[in-house]
């Protein structure tokens, strides 16, 4: 009887221990996992600083013009500026548009940048009636050639909005002018021709051909300004080298736990599908109505779309670079965290889905009449509405552009890069995405590399001037903007980019 009580203790013993094994085992490889992690995470967060790039790097030696803006100069081109603020180049819809001010504007052009339009290496040509084309001919044909974008319209604004004044006065207060366009985007229009007109005042030739195209009805798709352009560049046979647009910015304490500011350049912009629901019932009086009327049943669609978001998808696109290169100018632990977005993507997501203006960097985001999304989401939104009774109709839409180039290989990104750091050494550069659309995607076809941005600053609270009230831009960041186009074609004259940075470690 001992014997046998023993063997069954000893049986019942067995299936525990190797339970408790097994779970031992499982808890230590877990832990060394965890470990594992813990140091990959850390030495990535030690050595990442894909910012550096080709900071080192040994740039093609080339003596540029230099510009010193002395009073009377800069008194006549904030004079510009400002008369360009002040014609009302306003588009209200695509069959709505102020043809008496853009003609006004094309008279006023041609007057302020006489020596862009009689210069015999500048070839100027109207297009779609109020669109303008420039090709300044190169002295090296075999260089490929590059666009600046800009636009000449902008959104309608009234001072019964809450401006604190008129929104096409161009009025100076506080070292900042005030007006409809300032920065969207007649500060770079007037910015881009302003350095221009100096360099050619100076004799320059640049080495590389470039074009410089103006849309007219940007603000309402684009489609007879840049389509009209881009048509005449096939014909052709045009292929740019890159394409540089207004889109993204320099945002100065805008990002929480950043240090210092940050140039973002747009490498890609968010696509965007118009759908249209209806609802048809069978018609009735009043009296006598249906326990659920068309409008109810609406009503509860639009409802379900709000309260049922399109899916969270941060880390897995362009935004992803942004914070990588961005990581090195956070202190712990957002820097051990933007360091290492393969691991902590959903947490970051989470985080910034919690905020209107980060939510959109997340996910493709929906509002009442407009859903700004690609055209694969008409799927999710009939699956989200799931009633039969509504009708679901694409009215326009395009998907997301393609994704632009960032390596050191990239002749526009660093360009870029390069002449906002000329400008502006402490800023910290990453690629970015823009939220909205911009004539630049109409050009996809004729390049591969499209960059989206401007060097105007934005402090916290900017943002929503850009399409809203007080639109401004300083004096200070008016000039900015012009030394920035001034020095970006004279840094567009290198044959090419240094070698990559790895091989530069040396020096």
């Amino acid at each position: 009887m001992e014997f046998r009580s023993n063997q069954t203790a000893m049986t019942n013993t067995g299936p525990k221990f190797k339970i408790l094994k097994f779970l031992k085992i499982i808890s230590v490889s877990f832990g060394v996992l965890l470990l594992v992690l813990f140091i990959v995470a850390a030495l990535r967060t030690l050595s990442l600083d894909v910012n550096a790039e080709l900071q080192l790097a040994r740039w093609e030696k080339r003596s540029n013009i230099s510009l010193a803006i002395d009073d009377r100069q800069r008194e006549e081109l904030l004079a510009n500026l400002k008369e360009a603020v002040r014609i009302p180049t306003v588009s209200f819809s695509e069959q709505d548009i102020n043809t008496t001010a853009l003609l006004e504007f094309d008279g006023f052009l041609r007057r302020v940048f006489p020596t862009v339009f009689s210069s015999s290496l500048v070839r100027h040509e109207l297009v779609a009636d109020y669109s303008h084309l420039f090709w300044v001919q190169g002295s090296q044909p075999d260089l490929a050639p590059y666009l600046l974008l800009a636009h000449i319209d902008v959104v309608p604004a009234t001072e019964s909005d809450g401006w604190e004044a008129p929104p096409f006065s161009a009025q100076e207060m506080d070292g900042f002018i005030y007006g409809r366009g300032t920065i969207d985007d007649k500060g770079s229009l007037m910015g881009i021709l302003q350095a221009l007109e100096y360099l050619l005042m100076k004799g320059y030739v640049p080495r590389r051909g470039f074009y410089i195209g103006l849309g007219h009805d940007e603000e309402v798709s684009g489609h007879k300004g840049a389509m009209s352009i881009v048509r005449l560049m096939k014909q052709r046979g045009v292929q740019l080298l890159f394409v540089l647009d207004e889109g993204l910015a320099i945002l100065d304490g805008v990002i929480s736990g950043l240090e210092g500011p940050a140039a973002l350049i747009g490498i890609s912009e968010k696509g965007s599908a118009t759908v249209k629901l209806s609802v048809s019932t069978v018609p009735g009086h009043s009296s006598m109505p249906p326990s659920e009327s068309s409008i109810g049943i609406l009503a509860a669609a639009v409802k379900r779309l709000e309260e049922n978001p399109m899916p969270r998808l941060f880390g897995y696109g362009p935004e992803r670079k942004t914070f990588e290169h961005l990581a090195h100018k956070f202190s712990l632990p957002l820097k051990f965290i933007m360091s290492n977005l393969w691991l902590f993507s959903p947490l970051l997501g989470r985080v910034l889905e919690r905020k209107p203006d980060t939510n959109a960097f997340v996910r493709t985001t929906t509002a009442v009449t407009m859903f700004n999304a690609g055209i694969k989401v008409i799927d999710q939104i009939h699956s989200t509405v799931a009633d039969q009774r509504v009708k679901i109709e694409l009215v326009e839409g395009f998907d997301p552009l393609p994704i632009s180039s960032t390596d050191e290989k990239a002749f526009g990104f660093q360009i870029i890069k390069k002449t906002v750091l000329d400008l502006f050494p402490s800023v910290t550069i990453a690629p970015g995405i823009c939220i909205g659309n911009t004539d630049s995607r109409h050009f996809k076809d004729l390049t591969s590399d499209i960059y989206r941005f401007a060097p105007v600053w934005f402090k916290p609270g900017d943002a929503q001037r850009f399409h809203g009230i007080n639109e401004r831009i300083s004096k200070k960041n008016y000039e900015e903007l012009l030394m920035f186009y001034f020095n970006l074609f004279q840094n567009c004259d290198i044959q090419r980019l240094p070698e990559p940075h790895s091989s530069a470690h040396e020096l």
